[in-house]
């Protein structure tokens, strides 16, 4: 498509928009009287207007049948999160059985670090990117101290080259190959929260798993963004986050991947809870932990139903619209916003943005860096 940079060209591309009547199914800050243009939905995504009537209900059949509501709620609560495999499964590109809804997205990384993080004395070390999340860095580096290594020796972080601002794919694997043998774990954001760039997840995968490591990556800037095919890339685990893109509230309930080829592996270390105990047996509360045979078995309490309910509003509303729309359309964004920004360059006799965000390598986000006039600029 050949963009123009005017109003009425803009409108154009609004009035062809297959998705714009999905805006009226959001509710949009009003900030001193006026409407805002919400840029921060990478953030915390906006709340869907029937997000109070999902959570309302539960409420009421919490209200009317008290812990009854586990079987005789018009959802019930033993069971909700089941409902939620099958839409995610089109969102992060896996089977329904590798899919799990539960806790916050860096409990569920400490929970798959805990069964892929498994170092020995010879394959220790951990080979991440450089400026991932500080949630992320924390993590990694938690584990490696529990583990009894060294942060400094057992972390190898892939850094930009010198005078750039995204990670080569190039180099990622170079250091990978370098450290063979010695690595346990690769783990990678699916996009980078600061740069926006998607890494090429599927490569990254296979370079790990012929070192004989692990591959993990967390998809907090990833899920409900870019398009995703854990099963197909033979990922081996991931979680996300459910507030940013997922719209699904502050703090939302996060959701974990888990590749077939290790759901029904009894082997694997983890941390048991009793919701991931075989239900045909769960209320014989014997001792023994005998884990369901997906990812459900990497659960450890019952379902948090009021941030669910929450989840549930936001993933019908991506069901609806489509997920490969969605991605289509998040792509038109970026490049038009990307276009203006060029023009705006172009006009000034010295350059005031920097984009930092790779341009065939993103999804919706872009990150620019203003060289100049930055809190001017933007007031206007």
């Amino acid at each position: 498509m050949i963009f123009e940079n005017n109003l009425a060209f803009a409108k154009q591309l609004d009035d062809q928009d297959t998705l714009k009547h999905f805006k009226e199914q959001f509710y949009i800050p009003v900030i001193n009287g006026k409407e805002s243009i919400y840029f921060t939905g990478n953030s915390l995504g906006l709340q869907p207007k029937t997000t109070q009537d999902y959570v309302t209900d539960e409420l009421e059949d919490w209200a009317n049948f008290g812990v009854e509501g586990h079987f005789h709620a018009t959802n019930p609560w033993f069971s909700y999160h089941e409902i939620f495999p099958q839409q995610l499964s089109k969102i992060v590109g896996a089977l329904p059985q590798e899919i799990v809804v539960m806790n916050q997205l860096t409990v569920n990384l400490h929970l798959l670090m805990t069964t892929f993080y498994r170092p020995t004395k010879e394959r220790y070390k951990i080979i991440c990117e450089a400026k991932a999340f500080p949630s992320d860095q924390y993590a990694i580096e938690s584990q490696v101290k529990i583990n009894g290594f060294n942060v400094d020796d057992a972390i190898i972080e892939v850094w930009p080259r010198e005078g750039e601002h995204v990670i080569t794919t190039e180099d990622i694997l170079s250091v990978i190959k370098q450290h063979d043998h010695s690595i346990a774990l690769v783990l990678f954001g699916g996009v980078n929260y600061y740069s926006g760039q998607v890494f090429d997840m599927e490569l990254i995968t296979r370079a790990a798993h012929e070192t004989g490591a692990y591959c993990g990556f967390d998809l907090a800037h990833a899920a409900g963004n870019i398009e995703l095919q854990l099963h197909k890339w033979n990922v081996d685990f991931a979680c996300w986050c459910s507030y940013k893109y997922l719209n699904s509230g502050p703090g939302g309930v996060a959701g974990a991947f888990i590749h077939q080829q290790h759901i029904g592996n009894r082997n694997l270390q983890r941390l048991a809870g009793w919701w991931g105990h075989d239900k045909s047996t769960r209320f014989k509360m014997e001792k023994g932990f005998n884990p369901i045979e997906s990812a459900e078995g990497w659960q450890l309490s019952n379902a948090p139903i009021l941030s669910m309910a929450a989840h549930k509003a936001a993933l019908d509303i991506f069901e609806d619209a489509g997920m490969e729309n969605l991605i289509a359309k998040g792509k038109q964004l970026s490049n038009y916003l990307l276009f203006i920004l060029d023009e705006i360059n172009a006009g000034l006799k010295e350059k005031m943005i920097e984009v930092i965000t790779p341009r065939n390598n993103k999804g919706c986000q872009v990150s620019m860096l203003m060289l100049q006039k930055g809190k001017k600029f933007l007031k206007h």
